[in-house]
């Protein structure tokens, strides 16, 4: 699944996060059309922060808004997404996403007694800390700390940032009773799940020729129910889900690769060169080839 995402909407993992499961990411949004990400999910904790800008942060489908200096904490498989909806310039957004285990192994009493009851919480998708507040002021102080670490990494850079996430989640843990919570219906978490289904169909198979009836199948409901779950979470149809992956596959091979516009075509799942054209233009505002003059 996706954290930050590469040109097949897939995690872009360091491998380092294999050996110190914590990543770090920053100024995404620069390089992402309309300053917005796309939908994704990851089974891992994620905490960003707004710098400059308001930020639109999805999860599921609720929208918060973040004003400069608000962070957010998202819970582990959370659809969730980003969107700058002000500031003149691209927010840095940094961002943070890592596994409990950086605090300790799962199957230690730590972990099972204070990180999987908010792993299991499902009535708590996402934690906002507004600047200002009181209770979460600490917590600010803890996520500077672990940017700064992850940034600049000086000498035991891994034991500072792994102390930090420590008081973070205690915090969490501590007022778990205590936070707003968002117990999601049935219905709404079945259309999620069906949701990742059916994206994880597209990002799979977006190369090759599918139809609406084929990205319903992958959920195993009717044409009209997978639609009612992309404009629920997307605001879009399934079809038109398919090729804003196809042209934002076709943006990063623009920006990455020395392929031909034939190739990205066909290598998109765009069959005529002219429709992938005419619909890149129709969602960016220039041509393809007008893109590459540009660079990144």
């Amino acid at each position: 699944m996706a954290i930050l995402l590469d040109h097949q909407l897939r995690e872009q993992i360091s491998r380092d996060m294999f050996d110190f499961p914590v990543a770090f990411y920053c100024d995404e949004l620069a390089d992402l059309p309309n300053r917005a990400g796309p939908m994704h999910w990851h089974p891992y904790f994620e905490i960003a922060t707004a710098q400059s800008g308001v930020l639109d942060y999805q999860v599921g489908q609720t929208h918060t808004i973040l004003e400069p200096g608000d962070s957010i904490f998202v819970n582990q498989n959370m659809l969730h997404g980003i969107r700058q909806v002000s500031g003149s310039a691209p927010d840095p957004l940094p961002i943070i996403v890592f596994s409990g285990t950086v605090v300790a192994p799962e199957n230690s009493a730590i972990y099972q007694n204070y990180i999987q009851p908010i792993l299991a919480c499902s009535s708590l998708p996402f934690v906002v800390f507004r600047q200002g507040n009181d209770l979460w002021n600490e917590v600010h102080r803890q996520i500077r700390a672990i940017y700064c670490a992850m940034r600049e990494r000086p000498v035991c850079y891994e034991l500072a940032v792994q102390r930090s996430l420590c008081c973070i989640l205690e915090a969490v843990f501590r007022n778990l009773d205590s936070l707003p919570k968002s117990e999601a219906s049935r219905v709404q978490l079945d259309a999620q799940i069906r949701l990742q289904k059916m994206l994880s169909y597209i990002y799979e198979n977006y190369t090759r020729t599918i139809t609406l009836a084929d990205i319903a199948g992958a959920a195993n409901i009717s044409r009209s129910e997978a639609g009612r779950c992309f404009q629920a979470y997307l605001g879009c149809s399934p079809v038109e889900a398919l090729i804003q992956h196809r042209l934002e596959t076709a943006r990063h091979l623009l920006q990455q690769t020395t392929m031909t516009l034939q190739e990205i075509s066909f290598a998109c799942g765009f069959h005529s060169v002219n429709y992938f054209s005419r619909q890149f233009r129709r969602k960016y505002g220039y041509s393809p080839g007008e893109k590459r003059g540009l660079g990144k």
